[in-house]
């Protein structure tokens, strides 16, 4: 009995240590980066990880009880919650960020069909319904327009 309760101390306190390691590893990042998204990186990523070890070498040195689950619940919710909170103010930094290519290269996506050197016909099958734009292709009752067949609507500019 003795020899699970040390086993189960040294457990616990490796697992402390390696979130503690962690914590570390995480400020040495946040102070060695320069751009705020790479520190923001370090920081979610080590306080994630590091929470994590904490709690579950807490949770094996205080042993299966109801304040172990209470612990669990905690390090589940800090999983989801840190890098939902952390993605959205990553988010608000680079949609208000007015040197964004100093830090940073900015990629535009173009819609499928608007991709140098494709026909009318690539375009058109690049696009989710197809050939005839099935699905939702716009307003209600608009016509659309592909490049090869002017103003023509998705049945007329068939080819035969």
């Amino acid at each position: 009995m003795i020899v699970l309760e040390w086993l189960r101390f040294l457990v616990g306190g490796g697992l402390l240590l390696c979130g503690l390691g962690t914590f570390i590893i995480e400020l040495i990042g946040v102070f060695r980066f320069r751009y705020v998204l790479n520190r923001m990186h370090a920081a979610a990523t080590g306080d994630t990880l590091g929470i994590g070890f904490a709690l579950l070498g807490l949770i094996v040195m205080s042993g299966f009880n109801f304040t172990s689950l209470k612990l669990f619940l905690v390090i589940v919710f800090l999983w989801f919650s840190s890098p939902v909170s952390s993605h959205l103010i990553a988010r608000l930094e680079v949609s208000t960020n007015e040197e964004s290519g100093k830090h940073y290269r900015v990629m535009r996506l173009e819609p499928p069909g608007d991709r140098p050197g494709m026909t009318g016909k690539e375009a058109d099958e690049s696009l989710p319904g197809g050939a005839h734009g099935g699905g939702d292709s716009g307003r209600a009752g608009e016509k659309t327009e592909s490049r090869s067949g002017g103003g023509q609507g998705p049945a007329e500019g068939k080819e035969a």
